[in-house]
């Protein structure tokens, strides 16, 4: 990505002239396009009314399947929208039918929500929760998993990149395990979608769920849920609607044949297709593309810190992505993250009650999340730097 490329890309992001932007991992900027989007669709309703506004869109309606398949490798009916990424997340595990005995196995990285429905399961049907400890890199250890493998797993379940570091866990490895020994594969994307390319035949996953807000650059309120047509039918869905199943008779209902099943009928109509929009953008800068601009700028990023006294970058990994986790000796991190947003500079800060597991066994409280995409540059980082050494008096 060359530097024309890049002052278009932030030409056409009117946030960068507004603050410096390394809260990626929470929720990007806009691109124009996107927020054009959402806005025209809320006019409308405005204007038209809320149904009359979904017929006449309904063509775009409709193309977020195809993007979104696109985006994945996938098959439009295999696709899903959701409210967010953990509702879709929750929708595929709890259509999951556990038995007493089963077992679950994720990572020591995984993310609180998750960890949190593993619990509630486990208790529910007497199902068994294994966490697998990490190589010495900090990633998923591959051949612990595997090791660990018997006929009682019914799910392995883990995120690409959790939220508390840069950290890319080997998905495709784990997704050879999960085909090798044909357990269900449920990947937690809500960071990765977006910011790498992601094939869901390569990696191997029988469900993945992602967010729009993050790295895919959409709105909030906005998720998607993908789901293989070959497990499909073996899923129940937590509930139904009109939208996700049909009526028979006063005894009966017929579940919808593709993932739709999983939605329900009322949604953020103009999200829908804001995040349709961003997906196309995406689409076109392209995900390699868009992967070596944002690894390339974290790891330069690190390399900044490193050389700061006091300061220590936590992130692991073999594969390190575009969130930047560090700590400061004798400054708190949300102290850290409040005078940076006091001179403009939006960061985040990674506590241990979404990742006790990963944080706890590292003995962190909470770390400065300082995630980076492609439309921010070298000189915000040196005037990131700057601002975190000299901080005003």
């Amino acid at each position: 990505m060359d530097n024309r490329q890049i002052n278009l890309l932030r030409e056409d992001t009117p946030g960068c002239s507004e603050v410096l932007h390394f809260n990626n991992a929470g929720a990007a900027l806009q691109p124009a396009p996107v927020y054009d989007a959402v806005t025209s669709h809320l006019q409308l309703e405005y204007k038209i009314g809320g149904y009359e506004a979904k017929a006449r869109a309904q063509d775009k309606l409709d193309y977020f399947y195809t993007a979104l398949a696109t985006l994945l490798n996938a098959q439009p009916e295999e696709i899903a929208y959701a409210e967010n990424a953990t509702r879709a997340w929750d929708m595929a595990f709890y259509a999951i039918p556990f038995s007493p005995g089963d077992r679950i196995i994720t990572s020591q990285a995984e993310y609180a929500s998750n960890y949190m429905a593993y619990l509630q399961v486990a208790r529910r049907f007497d199902v068994q929760i294994e966490v697998i400890g990490n190589d010495d890199s900090g990633q998923i250890c591959v051949q612990q998993l595997e090791d660990t493998i018997d006929t009682d797993v019914k799910l392995i379940s883990i995120s690409h990149i959790p939220t508390q570091g840069g950290l890319v866990n080997p998905a495709a490895e784990v997704g050879k395990i999960a085909k090798k020994y044909h357990i269900l594969y449920l990947l937690d994307a809500c960071q990765s979608v977006g910011q790498m390319p992601l094939d869901v035949d390569a990696i191997g996953c029988s469900i993945l769920t992602g967010t729009g807000r993050k790295y895919l650059r959409g709105p909030r309120g906005t998720g998607f849920l993908y789901i293989r047509n070959s497990v499909l039918n073996h899923l129940d869905p937590p509930f139904v609607d009109l939208h996700s199943a049909n009526w028979i008779d006063h005894e009966s209902f017929e579940l919808r044949a593709d993932t739709k099943r999983f939605e329900n009928w009322e949604c953020f109509f103009a999200g829908k297709i804001g995040l349709a929009v961003a997906v196309e953008y995406a689409l076109k800068i392209g995900l390699p593309t868009i992967r070596d601009r944002v690894w390339s700028l974290a790891e330069h990023f690190r390399d900044r810190l490193c050389q700061l006294p006091g300061i220590t970058v936590q992130d692991q990994g073999k594969e390190k992505c575009g969130i930047v986790t560090f700590t400061k000796k004798d400054e708190k991190a949300s102290i850290i993250t409040a005078r940076l947003l006091a001179e403009g500079i939006n960061t985040s800060v990674a506590t241990a009650d979404s990742a006790r597991l990963d944080m706890g066994a590292r003995g962190l409280q909470e770390m400065v999340r300082a995630s980076v995409h492609y439309y921010n540059t070298e000189q915000e980082i040196d005037r990131f730097i700057a601002t975190l050494i000299h901080p005003k008096t």
